[in-house]
């Protein structure tokens, strides 16, 4: 403890465990704290299921049907990978990749008047699809061939789009797409949670189109992975990549105090020690009076013995209610992983389902979704606050995260992790930067 470091991290949430990474890889001294005796904070996965009984303070155990408590892997926070998104460019960077195993996830299912329907993931699909009538389907067809021959350095791709002006709302216009077409693109390609974005320039939401695609091409069935044993397999990961290049670890370490002088940070105290530094990383919960509350995310963890309706039995899926659909202003989001995924009981299937708070009874807004994958044997809620950080940590050099949100992807998070390395280092983050150093593999074994 007694020591001086170049950065203190505080808290094992993923985004603290990929910045405590990248940080010891680039030759940093990084001291990794948590008052928590596990990994991984608020984006832990919880096991045996006796502990997530506990947690939730329900007053009985799990019922022997429920099968062995050790089998089980509960995320907290339910997310999937998008196949070619930037986590999966972090994890093959750092080559994190060699502790985990992925699954693709089976489908992706969107919402529209009471039912279920995949989304289309191939031409064929898509004219397979019930979602859109005959010549909705050509021009649905149109818009996508522009989306994927669209370049954003070749102005020979635009067909009269500037995508730095036309909004996606004229895009939409200029293909005639039809409401429920714009729905279902925007929510369940694009990803945004609100329709906000039709007000905006087409550039972000044709690449996240093209992002989706990409993705898709890479494995077939659907743009997501998910790794074996849980999404708390992730940050354990790069706590790993952070020890192999001499980052020190304390789990169950109370923070009491982090020390400041003229304004700036300059240790933490934990059992009357202090450890010095230079720079502070740490999730919000670390720092109340440096960060706000931004809203709510409500999220129910569901217990099943059966797949979900209409999803071809998948073993894992996706289903997304845009808002619309029920008069909301933010998505509803259902993320389902089985025993596939060796995070449940033989049988049994985990679906969790998350939205953005909009009322003063969040368990009715979410009341939809949970008609769809009934019957359900145990279900847990949790509404969690979302916390940005007030303070930029230019001055500071206190560096908050940013609460995890709705979204069922990590493409947010990774955005919250290049703006504070942004802000850290006063440079661009740059992929080529977490790459391991090939004489520093410290006696790992390459596999």
């Amino acid at each position: 403890m007694d020591e001086e470091y170049d950065v203190i991290v505080l808290g094992t949430g993923l985004t603290e465990c990929i910045l405590s990474g990248i940080m010891s890889v680039n030759g940093k001294k990084v001291l990794h704290m948590d008052r928590n005796p596990y990994y991984g904070g608020e984006s832990s996965s919880i096991t045996p299921l006796e502990e997530l009984y506990k947690r939730f303070d329900l007053p009985d155990s799990p019922p022997e049907s429920m099968g062995r408590g050790r089998d089980w892997n509960v995320d907290l926070i339910p997310k999937f990978l998008m196949a070619n998104g930037q986590l999966v460019k972090m994890l093959l960077y750092t080559e994190v990749t060699r502790y985990l195993d992925f699954k693709v996830v089976e489908g992706s299912f969107v919402y529209k008047g009471g039912k279920i329907y995949k989304v289309p993931s191939t031409e064929a699909e898509a004219l397979a699809s019930n979602l859109m009538g005959m010549f909705e389907k050509r021009r649905f067809r149109k818009f996508l061939v522009f989306v994927a021959s669209f370049d954003e350095n070749d102005p020979k791709t635009f067909e009269g789009v500037d995508p730095k002006i036309t909004t996606m709302g004229e895009v939409y216009k200029k293909f005639d797409l039809g409401q429920d077409v714009v729905d279902f693109t925007g929510h369940a390609l694009a990803l945004y949670r609100t329709d906000d974005y039709l007000e905006e320039p087409c550039l972000e939401t044709i690449n996240r189109i093209k992002l989706y695609s990409e993705s898709l091409a890479r494995y077939g069935k659907s743009p997501y992975l998910y790794p074996l044993y849980g999404l708390g397999e992730l940050p354990q990961g790069f706590a790993r990549l952070s020890a192999i290049y001499g980052g020190t670890y304390m789990l169950n370490k109370p923070v009491e105090e982090i020390v400041m002088e003229g304004g700036h940070v300059v240790g933490v105290k934990s059992e009357g020690e202090v450890a010095r530094c230079k720079q502070l990383i740490c999730d919000p919960s670390y720092i109340p009076d440096r960060v706000k509350k931004v809203g709510q995310v409500i999220r129910v963890i569901c217990i099943l013995s059966h797949p979900i309706e209409s999803t071809n039995d998948a073993n894992s899926c996706q289903i997304i209610i845009p808002q619309n659909q029920l008069n909301r202003s933010s998505d509803i989001y259902v993320c389902m992983v089985s025993y596939a995924h060796n995070v449940a009981a033989q049988g049994k299937y985990i679906a969790i389902v998350s939205t953005t708070v909009e009322t003063d009874s969040p368990e009715a807004e979410v009341e939809p979704a949970l008609e769809l994958i009934k019957p359900i044997d145990q279900k847990f809620v949790a509404i969690s606050d979302l916390y940005e950080p007030t303070d930029d940590g230019t001055e500071s050099q206190i560096f908050a995260s940013r609460a995890y949100d709705a979204t069922t992807h990590f493409e947010t998070t990774c955005n919250d992790i290049k703006d504070i390395y942004k802000r850290m280092t006063g440079t661009d983050f740059d992929f080529e930067n977490m790459k391991r150093k090939q004489k520093d593999v410290f006696g790992e074994d390459e596999q």
